[in-house]
């Protein structure tokens, strides 16, 4: 057996700000503004879409001082975007 790894096999290191991209990427999904990539169509679920800003406020609070400014920075926008997508989406928050 090989231990060599083929390119499939790398994968990028753990990254915070992949982290927050991914849950906002999945938050975005489920407001319907993107396409979800299982059915190619934009579908909407605000409960879901709730739950994922929810989940990054919770990163926020866990976090809160365990950040560089940088990440500090794209959690926190990250986090305004979504609310203000997800209000002018449901009327609230």
């Amino acid at each position: 057996m090989s231990t060599d790894k083929s390119n499939s096999d790398v994968r990028p290191e753990p990254n915070f700000s992949i982290f927050i991209s991914s849950l906002s990427m999945q938050a975005l999904v489920f407001m319907g503004e993107i396409d979800n990539p299982m059915t190619h169509k934009k579908e909407t679920n605000l409960e879901q879409a709730k739950y994922m800003v929810d989940t990054l406020a919770m990163v926020k609070d866990k976090t809160q001082g365990n950040l560089s400014g940088h990440e500090a920075n794209l959690l926190d926008n990250v986090l305004y975007e979504l609310r203000m997508k997800y209000t002018a989406k449901s009327g609230k928050l």
